[in-house]
């Protein structure tokens, strides 16, 4: 009989030759557990998905009391299905009031997809504008739109008619013009690091876009339902995009994605032609359950309110001689470090023997990711710190109280 880590490396497509092969048999709030039910703390979140922990109880309820009714029933957009109705009414409550029109897609990088298309038919146009360092998924499009040429040499042709420019740089607005559908960026860049706006950037930003006709896209995928410490992260900066990309923590564990916009861009899907964008599962009845279970945590337990604070935390207990910068936005943040070859060692020992898992950013690798489920609490935020700077003190040879 083969064990399951066998069959993972025999038959289940690999990412890499380097996987992490750290098997689990179960998970519970920021916890996950191995076979022999050796507890990891989990500061990744699976990449900014579990925003509520792991198997929230009322997320598990809502997805058994789904369960109970019925499963997928028809392709997307035909029927009248209570979960994603009722999602996308708490979605539009959160939003500005122009942004009233929820598609529902099965992941990021569809919902990146979806926005593209409709950027383009609302526009009549094909040029399009995203970031150096930017990562939108790896479909064709939103590969497209990622701005790592690292990522695409070996896909391309991929789409035509794709500029890049500088996350912070006004200078490169000026490649925003008339023959541009759509500017995608990040509120805040995740795999850059965590790059955050600088003052007024999204502003000039959002001003070029109306200024040249040019639909701005906001992507939210990592960044929103809560993770910055309000419910989406352009809350903070003071800008309405024209789409919204939202994901990974949405569904509370199960996947789903959406692209939010007016009801008058969303209808160009409807004619010329009709069924101008399909999905099979999008909205899926459970996967909407959980997501609105999700959204419901976030409000009435309140995890808004202690982002700020618990990040403030994590800031004043990560300081080692080896720490260069910590930078974040709520409980998005990256630790920095010479290179990633001091990095990596200590990813690999906290790990291994402290039993914390972590991670680097796909384009910025002598960073640390932190990104703990919101339910974290103080003391696991310490024990977390503590077994962190353990490993680097291992890995660097240098004391954290050294000078």
């Amino acid at each position: 009989m083969l064990t399951p880590r066998q069959l993972f490396l025999r038959h289940q497509a690999q990412t890499s030759d380097f996987p992490l092969l750290l098997e689990i048999e179960r998970a519970e709030g920021v916890f996950m557990y191995g076979p022999d039910g050796r507890p990891y703390l989990d500061l990744i979140s699976g990449i900014g998905v579990s925003n509520v922990g792991h198997r929230h109880p009322r997320v598990l309820e809502a997805i058994q009391h789904q369960l109970d009714k019925y499963l997928h029933l028809m392709v997307y957009g035909e029927l009248v299905q209570a979960p994603p109705a009722e999602l996308a009414h708490a979605l539009h409550q959160t939003l500005p009031a122009r942004l009233d029109s929820v598609y529902f897609t099965n992941s990021g990088t569809e919902a990146v997809e979806g926005a593209l298309k409709l950027a383009k038919r609302h526009t009549g146009r094909t040029g399009l504008v995203s970031c150096h360092r930017a990562y939108h998924g790896s479909t064709q499009g939103a590969l497209s739109v990622t701005g790592s040429e690292d990522f695409k040499r070996s896909y391309r042709p991929l789409l035509p008619d794709v500029q890049h420019i500088e996350f912070n740089d006004l200078t490169g607005l000026q490649l925003i013009t008339e023959h541009t559908a759509a500017v995608i960026v990040e509120t805040v860049q995740g795999e850059a690091g965590v790059r955050v706006p600088e003052a007024g950037y999204l502003t000039a930003l959002r001003q070029r876009c109306t200024a040249v006709g040019a639909l701005l896209i906001l992507d939210e995928i990592q960044c929103g339902f809560g993770r910055t410490g309000t419910f989406w992260a352009f809350e903070q900066f003071g800008i309405e995009p024209d789409i919204l990309l939202t994901a990974k923590g949405m569904g509370g564990g199960m996947p789903i994605g959406a692209f939010i916009a007016p009801q008058e861009i969303m209808a160009g899907f409807k004619s010329n032609p009709i069924l101008g964008h399909l999905t099979t599962f999008g909205g899926h009845p459970v996967s909407c359950a959980a997501a609105l279970a999700t959204l419901r945590v976030i409000q009435e337990e309140q995890l808004l309110a202690g982002v700020t604070e618990k990040a403030a935390l994590f800031r004043r207990l990560m300081r080692h001689p080896a720490i260069r910068e910590v930078r974040g936005c709520g409980l998005l943040m990256a630790v920095e470090f010479d290179s990633f070859a001091v990095l990596k060692p200590i990813i690999d020992r906290a790990l291994a023997q402290e039993g914390i898992l972590t991670d680097w950013f796909l384009f910025c690798d002598n960073s640390l990711r932190l990104a703990p489920p919101l339910t974290i609490t103080h003391a696991e935020i310490e024990q977390a710190c503590v077994a962190l700077l353990r490993a680097v003190s291992f890995v660097t040879g240098q004391e954290q109280g050294a000078a």
